[in-house]
């Protein structure tokens, strides 16, 4: 079974935040499956599985110090076009490309979006 049906982070400029996942997402093989009009956006692999939303008490979206979403790679290959394309969109790099020392194949690269939010991508399998 699953743990989660989906997450959901911020955004205080849905274009933006809809331009940057469109790219960093479709490393990964997920697409948009769907827009909220103005409210937000969501993408997964089939399955809505991650969402873009402007917060519904018309605050801003603010960044959690502390949390980070980590998506699944297939391959290392994958890790690396995910963090390719974030930084060429101008996303900082949080963390190179490289293997993680904590479980054995893991391979990873952290970035942030345009909101602030911080995003890691892992791939388990071996090289």
């Amino acid at each position: 079974m699953t743990a989660f049906t989906h997450v959901t982070v911020g955004t205080n400029d849905l274009e933006k935040a809809r331009t940057f996942y469109d790219k960093v997402l479709a490393s990964l093989g997920w697409t948009r499956v769907a827009d909220l009009g103005d409210n937000g956006s969501i993408w997964g692999d089939k399955e809505p599985s991650f969402f873009v939303l402007k917060p519904a008490n018309g605050q801003s979206a603010t960044v959690g110090n502390g949390v980070t979403v980590s998506f699944a790679a297939s391959d290392r290959s994958s890790v690396k076009a995910f963090h390719e394309a974030a930084l060429a969109l101008g996303a900082p790099d949080e963390g190179a490309v490289g293997p993680r020392s904590w479980k054995e194949h893991a391979y990873a690269a952290y970035t942030r979006d345009p909101d602030g939010n911080k995003l890691a991508v892992y791939s388990f399998s071996a090289e």
